[in-house]
């Protein structure tokens, strides 16, 4: 991020703007829905400059800016539409002490302006860092038919009902009232005088609760990808006073949180350093004793190898409520990448999920099912234990031809995608990212034409 977005205090403070014609009009049309004191400089002005000048909303001085004229400003725009005229303007009012965009000219400004979404007071704002102004123009439009024209109106009445709110406690209380007005009795009002009556109404709910109960949420994060979180997933993150999450989920993922929730990483890494299950447990328990929403964010599907039942066992032990968000298995991910199906008629009516981190519980699977001709496997945190997979299908009569794919990091930007055989699978796992391992399913060509290619192309 090369510009750290910010809203700039304007009211009664000075903006100044150098030139006259559509470049300058454009700005000064935004700049006007502020409480700022515009003064324009220019020796010659649209005619609605000259209009704006007359009915007082801004001041109009004709002439060329000079050194002093940017004294005090906050701001200042070089509109002139010549780069000799703006550089001067530029030179002039940085040498004020204001900030300085020059228009369309993003590598010697200090700011840029974005698209705005106006619904005053709630105010969004949208950049690209001059990469695109044709998608920011879009996300606006798109943001403009989503958003009501009487949100402003709710979120100024709310305001000024600012101090009411404060009877009931910082944190989770205040933001469910807040959370009730906004999106629920707020909205069905149909004039100021309902929305007032709307939000003493709903306060008044809110006193008389109590305390909202301690709860857990056991949400799938899925294999990576923000865009296969669920809905369900999405809102409860956002929702969550603490989130413990695993090693595996992402860093964009964990970006949908708010600013003011607890993050604590719970990571556990196969073989290596990890936070064991117990002190697991006890955090759970923890940080629901004060009404806590908790959130404990497991990657894929909490369901699939997740120690889903131990966790449970700790919320009931401690009478806490608990709901179940599932999410995308790695293996759906990883199946899907590769154009596969996990069962198909006449070939396979069932598949086996496999984890290779529990040896003692793989060797007792049952390895001649397994190495059947038509078998399909997933093997989830098998990188260790693949020479060992191998072994015991090739000990029960598995084709050494058999298909064998690797998928690491499934669904992410950095995924790779390993076809082998299990003649081959010992040698195809020197790989740093989460994996899942397909036995009987290889790349399909029509949907993925990796498997001709050599092993080092597959990034």
């Amino acid at each position: 991020m090369d510009h750290f977005p910010i809203f700039v205090a304007l009211a009664g403070r000075r903006v100044i703007l150098s030139g006259g014609g559509d470049a300058a009009l454009a700005k000064l049309r935004l700049l006007l829905k502020t409480t700022a004191h515009i003064t324009v400089f220019g020796p010659n002005a649209a005619p609605e400059i000259k209009q704006w000048h007359a009915s007082g909303k801004l001041t109009y001085i004709a002439r060329k800016i000079e050194p002093g004229d940017a004294m005090c400003a906050v701001l200042a725009y070089a509109a002139d539409e010549d780069d000799a005229l703006d550089a001067r303007t530029s030179q002039i009012a940085r040498a004020d002490g204001a900030m300085v965009n020059i228009v369309d000219n993003l590598g010697d400004s200090q700011f840029i302006t974005p698209a705005i979404v106006d619904r005053d007071p709630v105010t969004i704002a949208i950049g690209t860092e001059g990469a695109a102004p044709v998608l920011a123009r879009a996300i606006k439009a798109d943001l403009e038919e989503r958003l009501p024209q009487k949100l402003g109106t709710l979120a100024r009445i709310g305001k000024s009902f600012r101090k009411a709110a404060d009877v009931l406690p910082m944190g989770r209380a205040r933001r469910d009232f807040w959370r009730d007005y906004y999106f629920t009795s707020g909205p069905k009002a149909n004039s100021n005088a309902t929305i007032q009556s709307a939000l003493d109404t709903t306060l008044a709910k809110h006193i008389a609760q109590k305390s909202r109960d301690a709860h857990v949420a056991f949400v799938g994060a899925g294999p990576g990808d923000p865009e296969l979180l669920t809905l369900k997933a999405r809102k409860a993150i956002d929702e969550a006073d603490v989130i413990i999450h695993d090693r595996l989920v992402t860093g964009e993922i964990l970006e949908l949180a708010r600013r003011e929730a607890l993050i604590v990483d719970a990571g556990k890494e196969g073989f290596g350093p990890s936070m064991s299950q117990t002190r697991i447990n006890a955090l759970i328990a923890e940080h629901t004793q004060n009404g806590a929403q908790v959130v404990r964010l497991k990657s894929g599907d909490p369901t699939i190898f997740g120690r889903l039942d131990e966790e449970i066992e700790t919320c009931a032990a401690h009478n806490i409520a608990y709901s179940i968000i599932p999410g995308i298995t790695a293996a759906s991910a990883a199946v899907a990448s590769i154009g596969q199906s996990f069962t198909r008629r006449g070939r396979n009516g069932s598949v086996r999920f496999l984890t290779g981190h529990d040896m003692k519980g793989f060797a007792d699977h049952d390895w001649a099912s397994l190495a059947k001709p038509d078998a399909v496997a997933a093997i989830y945190m098998g990188k260790k234990a693949a020479r060992f997979v191998q072994g015991r299908l090739l000990m029960h009569g598995a084709d050494r031809l058999t298909p064998v794919t690797l998928i690491e990091n499934a669904s992410r930007p950095d995924q790779r995608i390993i076809p082998a055989t299990l003649e081959t699978l010992a040698d195809v796992t020197a790989v740093t990212g989460p994996a899942v391992i397909f036995i009987g399913l290889a790349p399909r060509d029509a949907a993925n034409s990796l498997a001709d290619l050599p092993q080092e192309e597959f990034a």
